[in-house]
């Protein structure tokens, strides 16, 4: 079974270890087998039970090998199959924590006999007492190997190259070393198993920074000499993930974070939700140095429809205008460059980018846009499009951006259909993907505004109750830490132009709408003083595309 990160956390007085050896005719685990199993069930330094067999390999065992463990062929004639073994062996081990010395090795045989026989591999938790020895002890020995270490450290039990004895010998080693590990603050699973990691890390000795982090959800941040926030960071275990910094996160930027750091803080939260809406808060606010390569906000945009024009069009824009329907922030100008394609496509409103004021009126002689002598879109600019026809066109996009998407996707799904049938693959892909942006778009957008349409809500999630109001968190329970105010939101409008969602608090709405429909199975609504329709309507009519352009590439 593979173990949670609260089972991580455990206290290492209250794990099982079944510290485990085997004996093979090689080293081979594609050709050679197992001859001898040998198991020592351990709980706060108690032996809970042993278990000890001879395996019939069904093959010849090697002389030299036979001089090295003295098993030999007469012994292993009458040992069961490794066949009827295995479930005695998994019985045996259950969920406990599997402790070998270089362990790969033990496990590398034995999950590949499980191959063999059709079982499901060891996903427990496993300690190697090799790099452990070699974090703790190396000093004081010429070589971390068993024999050497028993030997040195004058374990009870001696290795033999015999599985159980070697076992035996590896278990006294685990006590030791846990002696050794508690010294370095290591009482709980979590640190163990990072503990071989971490050691080598030039900035270990500021391991003792995370003593006094919780295994709890929240919020931890790293403080330089002056008090600054270097880095802001979220976990469900705040202790294991603070501590893996140390370990294998080879990221470009955590060495020189590590340096600088001089001090951790941390806000516990009742929940991960909680905790991912206050990450997002100090980040918006703080903006860290070793945060912003990884933040995106700042490509945020938005589509709008100029309707202060009397020839509305699209825009990007980074900034909400006072005017118009806006759709977004959307993530990046890429998206919203595909967003205007798609309803281009599907749509005639106009591809110029000239602003048509009020009073706009033709010149004499103008030559129509490109797009109009295409044919793909309707010419105010050479005076050849009515008003009235163009406003029916304008009033078309509205209505997709915000009730029917399938105005522009029905036309884009005809597009990529004849395109696909007349062997025009790359074609008919990019038609695909402006559809994919668009109906994504609309997606998030109805996350937005159908979660800041609802008021002030009240959702209960397993044990938290989370308190929403116009689409932001304000408080958690059980615990009642009441997190900081959130942005101020304007309420929401007409369902045909609602208010537009600053780019700053996107993130949080958004977040917010993605976490409720992750637990949507374990989700119950309390109170909502508005209109509720949940999980959000997610635009589907664009999985269609999918189905037929990449039925027709593999045909090409």
């Amino acid at each position: 079974m593979q173990r949670s990160f609260d089972d991580l956390g455990t206290p290492l007085a209250d794990v099982t270890f079944c510290v485990l050896d085997i004996e093979t005719t090689g080293t081979d685990r594609g050709c050679d087998l197992i001859t001898e199993i040998g198991v020592v069930k351990v709980r706060r330094g108690e032996c809970l039970g042993t278990m000890a067999t001879l395996v019939n390999p069904g093959k010849a065992i090697a002389p030299s090998v036979v001089v090295l463990t003295g098993i030999t062929q007469s012994m292993v004639a009458i040992a069961p199959r490794i066949e009827s073994v295995l479930p005695v062996l998994q019985e045996f081990i259950g969920d406990a924590v599997i402790v070998g010395h270089n362990v790969g090795f033990d496990m590398g045989f034995i999950n590949a006999a499980l191959l063999r026989t059709d079982r499901s591999s060891f996903r427990n938790t496993v300690i190697d007492t090799l790099p452990l020895a070699r974090r703790l002890v190396r000093d004081e020995v010429p070589d971390c190997r068993l024999g050497t270490l028993a030997a040195r450290f004058r374990l009870d039990h001696k290795p033999s190259h015999r599985a159980l004895d070697d076992a035996l010998a590896t278990t006294d080693l685990l006590h030791l070393l846990l002696e050794r590990a508690a010294g370095l603050g290591v009482l709980g699973l979590d640190d163990l198993v990072m503990l071989p990691k971490m050691g080598g890390h030039p900035q270990a000795g500021k391991l003792k920074l995370t003593h006094h982090l919780p295994r709890s959800p929240g919020v931890y941040r790293f403080l330089g000499a002056y008090d600054e926030v270097l880095y802001v960071g979220k976990a469900t275990n705040l202790r294991q993930r603070v501590r893996s910094y140390f370990g294998s996160d080879d990221r470009r930027k955590i060495g020189p974070m590590l340096r600088e750091t001089q001090r951790l803080a941390h806000t516990a939260t009742s929940d991960p939700i909680s905790a991912e809406i206050l990450e997002l808060r100090y980040l918006h606010r703080l903006n860290p140095r070793y945060n912003r390569v990884g933040t995106t906000w700042n490509k945020y945009c938005y589509v709008r429809v100029s309707t202060d024009e009397s020839w509305p069009r699209l825009v990007i824009t980074t900034e909400p205008a006072a005017a118009g329907l806006h759709i977004g922030p959307l993530s990046s100008r890429a998206v919203a460059t595909a967003v205007i394609e798609a309803v281009q496509s599907a749509l005639p409103i106009r591809r110029c980018g000239a602003k048509l004021g009020r009073n706009f009126k033709p010149a004499a002689g103008a030559v129509p846009c490109t797009g109009a002598r295409l044919g793909v879109a309707l010419c105010p600019c050479s005076g050849t499009s009515d008003e009235a026809t163009y406003w029916r066109v304008v009033a078309q996009v509205i209505a997709a951006f915000t009730t029917s998407p399938q105005l522009v996707l029905d036309p884009l799904w005809t597009k990529v259909a004849d395109l696909a049938a007349s062997r025009r693959y790359e074609e008919a892909a990019s038609m695909r993907d402006r559809a994919l942006a668009f109906a994504a778009a609309i997606t998030r957008q109805r996350l937005f505004d159908q979660l800041r349409s609802a008021g002030e809500v009240e959702i209960q999630i397993h044990d938290t109750v989370l308190h929403i109001r116009d689409g932001v968190l304000h408080s958690a329970q059980p615990q009642g830490q009441l997190l900081p105010t959130g942005l101020e939101l304007p309420p929401p409008l007409s369902p045909a132009f609602p208010a537009t969602l600053p780019r700053q608090a996107a993130d949080e709405v958004l977040c917010l709408a993605r976490a409720i429909e992750r637990a949507s199975f374990h989700a119950r609504l309390q109170r909502c003083t508005g209109e509720w329709t949940w999980p959000a309507t997610q635009v589907r009519e664009v999985s269609r595309l999918d189905v037929v352009v990449s039925r027709l590439d593999v045909a090409a």
